[in-house]
């Protein structure tokens, strides 16, 4: 797809982070962008950034999705790019002094990691669907999902968010075959270890020692890296059902 200046895009968690970049690199494509985010103050400074919009939502209320997705259709009366970066990683083992891991918790994080990629990515969709295409060639949508390296080599605490980003990895390809008779695609990026709000409250020695556990480049991943991938799929159409980890050929260890 190429991104102009009637391409709408919208970013989940994008008032931060890897959000945040993709809504500047979109936008700096052409891209009229809107920021999703619950943090409205950085949220609205990021919008102002991008000459952009801003709504603040908890993507993890089905209703609340809808009815921002809806306006933001009414406002452009179309949407072609959904990004989803809206996630959170709170640590928790299974048992911790022989105390199991708290439901809510782990509850909390499905619902805005996992449940709450899926109600953006299905009410994007339905939008999607509504824009014209001159023939079945023709794309109407990307939807791009936020995994992680932790899907596959999740560490010891990360029991809640690896199931939340393995379920994401799990349904990137059957919604990329659910989506494709409509001409929308679908892929997923699995980043590794990067200076994201997860990371800003670590001492700068323990993130330099995390970046050289990285075989190369030996650093953290920079939110730039992540928004560059990101509009690499949404311009090249070949790209579809795939999940692409974006970690330097790191695999976690335990802990």
């Amino acid at each position: 797809m190429k991104v102009t200046r009637n391409t709408v895009a919208v970013i989940t968690g994008g008032a931060s982070g890897l959000g945040a970049a993709t809504a500047v690199a979109l936008a700096s494509r052409g891209a009229n962008v809107y920021i999703l985010d619950n943090d409205s103050v950085r949220g609205l400074k990021i919008a102002k950034k991008v000459k952009g919009h801003f709504f603040q939502l908890d993507v993890s209320v089905a209703e609340e999705v809808r009815e921002i997705m809806d306006l933001i259709h009414e406002a452009s009366t179309s949407l072609h790019i959904l990004v989803n970066c809206a996630g959170i990683g709170p640590a928790g083992k299974t048992l911790s002094r022989g105390e199991p891991h708290d439901p809510k918790v782990f509850s909390k994080v499905i619902n805005i990691n996992l449940l709450g990629s899926f109600f953006c990515a299905t009410y994007a969709a339905e939008r999607m669907l509504k824009n014209n295409c001159s023939n079945a060639e023709e794309e109407r949508g990307v939807i791009i999902n936020t995994a992680s390296i932790a899907a596959y080599e999740g560490q010891i605490g990360q029991v809640a968010y690896s199931a939340s980003k393995g379920g994401i990895v799990g349904m990137t390809l059957p919604m990329a075959r659910d989506l494709s008779a409509h001409g929308i695609r679908v892929c997923t990026i699995a980043p590794g270890l990067f200076q994201t709000p997860l990371l800003e409250g670590l001492p700068e020695n323990v993130k330099i020692s995390l970046g050289k556990q990285v075989p190369f480049p030996p650093r953290l991943g920079k939110p730039d890296e992540y928004a560059n991938l990101a509009c690499h799929i949404v311009e090249n159409e070949m790209l579809n059902g795939e999940v692409i980890r974006l970690d330097g050929a790191m695999r976690m260890s335990a802990k």
